[in-house]
């Protein structure tokens, strides 16, 4: 795959001259944004695989639920309905995608779920609801460019930033860099818990924000405890158990479990991986497996792994909290 990459090569500057182009166009107007009259806020990037985006929707909806009646917006990445779907009790992951799947099964009646691959059209569908809401979350939307999101949170890893990247397909990025200029907040995810302030400076160097930007630094908080459909336990409970993996990047959590002395075996799958009747039958043979809550919530539906399934809940820590969530309130009630 990497080899294939480096052939495509000579790809990059006709990739990097439509994305281009197609962003010139939206920004002098000829290709037209609509606007909603409510906030919309979009959390996205500029690189394709994980950079936290989930859990930054869930800090959002934790941060807003209490005030507001908050709905999140995705296209539902892999499942098997079409058009616009809002999510109810009969709702599973099949027909809306894990992600949003995770978020309805999270929050339940706190918030309204809907996926829709045209975002527009979802945002209209959401306001004739009969309980619309007063705020939409845009899941992975950066790119999006037919929605004018009031609000933009670009999200760059800390061990691949966007700077440092070029754009598809030797690389990963899916505009060129310049794009981040659209951003209101950029947060740097996934950063060491004992990021420096020299490091800061340094990623502020190169990232250079527009004076109307803020940077902010985040990391992931993993649990010391598991939670199953049943019960929750201690993670060192679990000994000698399966780690499963569907997800862009799980370096992170396996470091976080070798930190914390376990013993395990990886199972690493591709991002949002679609469990065959074969990869359930050989998880059957595994005595516990741990997963991610993402991954939990497609494997939970088969009865035969129910007692032995269990999720690690992680949570997004930033380094100035208070700040932004000043900055996010403030466009709310501006909009409002």
């Amino acid at each position: 795959m990497i080899f294939l990459r480096y052939i495509l090569f000579p790809v990059v500057p006709i990739y990097y001259l439509i994305t281009w182009l197609r962003n010139k166009l939206y920004d002098i107007g000829i290709k037209k944004s609509m606007s909603h009259n409510l906030p919309v806020i979009c959390v996205g990037n500029l690189s394709v695989g994980g950079t936290g985006k989930t859990p930054m929707i869930e800090y959002l909806i934790n941060l807003l639920k209490d005030d507001y009646l908050v709905a999140t917006l995705s296209r539902g990445y892999k499942r098997k309905t079409k058009g616009f779907q809002l999510a109810n009790k009969g709702t599973t992951v099949e027909s809306i995608g894990d992600e949003p799947f995770q978020f309805y099964n999270k929050f339940k009646k706190e918030i309204l779920v809907a996926v829709d691959t045209n975002r527009n059209n979802g945002i209209e569908q959401l306001q004739s609801n009969d309980n619309p809401p007063e705020i939409i979350l845009l899941d992975d939307a950066f790119q999006h460019r037919k929605v004018e999101a009031g609000f933009n949170i670009l999200l760059t890893t800390y061990g691949n930033p966007y700077f440092e990247d070029i754009v598809l397909p030797t690389g990963n990025l899916r505009e060129p860099r310049n794009g981040a200029k659209r951003a209101n907040i950029i947060v740097v995810t996934k950063c060491p818990k004992d990021l420096s302030d020299s490091e800061r400076s340094n990623l502020l160097r190169q990232i250079d924000p527009q004076v109307n930007q803020h940077v902010f630094f985040s990391s992931i908080s993993y649990s010391n405890r598991v939670i199953s459909s049943d019960m929750t336990r201690s993670i060192k409970d679990l000994q000698n158990f399966t780690l499963v993996t569907g997800i862009a990047n799980a370096s992170p959590l396996v470091c976080f479990l070798n930190e914390n002395g376990l013993t395990f075996e990886h199972l690493n799958f591709k991002d949002h991986h679609e469990f065959s009747k074969e990869d359930i039958l050989e998880l059957n043979k595994r005595e516990s497996i741990i997963t991610t809550e993402k991954d939990f919530m497609r494997l939970k539906q088969h009865e035969s792994l129910r007692k032995k399934l269990f999720y690690l809940p992680i949570s997004v820590v930033i380094n100035d909290e208070a700040k932004i969530n000043e900055l996010i309130k403030d466009f709310i009630k501006t909009k409002l």
